[in-house]
């Protein structure tokens, strides 16, 4: 029996709705589909009575839920029980994109040292294309990214999202108003590595705009985007979650402009297989440090997953 498909039927239960079920499970309504319809044919009983708008569970389907969720207590005991944490001496190898380098990676990584003290960790920081290809070929256990991998075997969270801001020096001498996409390409845009989710929506918000000429430049290390823009060399537009210090010191500013930048989802992408159990445990401690960040910061800097706001 496929415990996805397990994990399915439960999240199914618990929403009774199949659109929610494919958003919070980053699959396709189809997919949600064909995994109830196949444990359906398993079982040889109706799961769910399928109304307009929701779903709700049939008599049999209320018992397949009691033994579903009993399956899914089981296997995360046994994956506990399978991790000794002061003797657990294997190696993860983890990728960040740098906007969670930059911000909560470090307390991250604190966490993980204290719980698991022998856990021999290899980071590398990239884009999220570049890491999710990684990813799939088993040159990384968990990568910590703007998107989701849709390829079998890979299981995700959601850690919620970064808000963006478009960001300038005070020596540009630019004041309170609101500046149009026009009026803001008059200074040289610092974007983000070439290839990275950031990147390609500047790239596209200026395209769409009939402005004569753009002066738009790709620096890969965020460290120096920032040092460019603080010394007046341009404007970015970057998460406030990783100018805190830059902001408080008043060396960039944040800037008004008419067109909203769309918020940077921020998502743990695992390999969920038995022979490394500890890839979900260490995406776990992830989803700890980025809600403990959301929270301390408020929802103008890093927002919680499915909806909900840091105040």
């Amino acid at each position: 029996m496929n415990l996805r498909f397990l994990e399915t039927f439960v999240l199914l239960a618990e929403l009774r709705n199949f659109r929610m079920t494919a958003e919070r499970l980053h699959t396709t309504q189809a997919a949600v589909s064909s995994r109830i319809a196949t444990l359906e044919q398993e079982f040889g009983v109706r799961l769910f009575d399928r109304g307009v708008r929701e779903v709700t569970l049939t008599t049999d389907g209320a018992k397949a839920l009691v033994h579903a969720e009993r399956m899914q207590r089981l296997m995360r005991e046994m994956r506990e029980d399978m991790l000794d944490k002061q003797a657990y001496a294997g190696v993860i190898r983890i990728g960040a994109i740098e906007s969670i380098v930059h911000s909560w990676f470090p307390e991250f990584l604190a966490l993980l040292q204290q719980r698991y003290p022998r856990l021999q960790v290899e980071i590398a920081c990239d884009t999220t294309l570049h890491m999710s290809e990684q990813l799939v070929k088993g040159q990384l256990d968990l990568s910590l990214q703007a998107k989701p991998v849709t390829a079998s075997g890979v299981g995700l969270l959601s850690l919620g999202e970064f808000p963006m801001a478009w960001v300038g020096s005070p020596k540009l001498g630019i004041g309170d108003e609101t500046l149009s996409l026009a009026e803001l390409a008059a200074f040289p845009i610092m974007g983000f590595a070439r290839g990275s989710e950031p990147y390609a929506v500047v790239e596209q918000m200026f395209s769409g705009e009939s402005i004569a000429s753009v002066h738009l430049n790709c620096i890969a290390s965020v460290a120096t985007m920032i040092r460019v823009v603080c010394d007046g060399l341009g404007v970015a537009a970057v998460p406030p979650a990783i100018i805190q210090r830059e902001l408080a010191e008043q060396r960039l500013r944040l800037l008004r402009v008419d067109r909203e930048f769309p918020a940077l989802p921020l998502l743990a992408c695992y390999r969920n297989d038995l022979q490394n159990p500890l890839t979900e445990v260490v995406a776990r401690v992830a989803e700890e440090a980025a809600a403990a960040f959301a929270l301390n910061h408020g929802q103008a800097v890093a927002r919680l997953p499915h909806g909900g706001l840091a105040d």
